[in-house]
């Protein structure tokens, strides 16, 4: 296998496409796309968000200290592209794209009614770095569209067709190809045996 070495670079793909709503009092709400977003820690539950200065969101988001981290699936991929190649300075997002303000439980910036999960987030920590700054910001509480719940009530939210980011594209999850532990997974005896002997059939045959 040949290989190339290259220069420093931010090559960590894919990444979540998430949508950043926010808010001044008096004043619109705004959305920014982010792909540099993560969660860092579960107890308290927190996630950053990575955001360059000259951004119209970043003085909001400094003075307010609040947040709300709104997924993307296929049918926001359009509307999550446009709010991040778009300034909040002269356009107004929501209008543009059709989408509608979600009442937020904790913090005054609204969430987006369409997004299949919204993260109401609290400010505790802004980190310069260089081009951007990291918002470091606590998880105050989550909503999430009730369409992927189960009859037992458990939340698929793979069911959702969420959206990543990758090198300039979209693409939405598809194809499962494990689940956490599978690797070190005791397989049931019965399927064990089973697959022994469709392999002494095969083997015979």
């Amino acid at each position: 296998m040949a290989k190339q070495f290259w220069r420093p670079g931010n090559m960590l793909y894919p990444v979540p496409a998430v949508m950043v709503s926010c808010q001044r009092p008096g004043e619109k709400p705004n959305i920014i796309t982010i792909a540099w977003a993560g969660t860092v820690c579960s107890s308290p539950a927190m996630v950053s968000i990575s955001v360059r200065k000259e951004r119209y969101s970043y003085d909001i988001l400094k003075e307010t200290g609040e947040f709300v981290v709104n997924l993307v699936d296929a049918g926001l991929a359009r509307a999550a592209d446009f709010c991040g190649v778009r300034s909040g300075r002269d356009t107004d997002k929501f209008e543009r794209m059709h989408l509608t303000p979600l009442p937020s439980r904790h913090i005054h910036a609204p969430g987006i009614e369409q997004s299949p999960v919204n993260i109401e987030c609290r400010v505790t920590e802004v980190k310069a770095l260089g081009s951007h700054d990291l918002f470091l910001a606590e998880v105050l509480g989550v909503t999430a569209d009730d369409r992927y719940l189960d009859e037992s009530g458990r939340f698929d939210l793979n069911r959702a067709g969420l959206v990543a980011y990758s090198h300039g594209e979209y693409y939405e999850l598809g194809r499962q190809v494990g689940t956490f532990g599978y690797s070190v997974r005791k397989k049931p005896a019965g399927k064990a045996a089973s697959r022994q002997g469709s392999r002494r059939k095969k083997q015979s045959s």
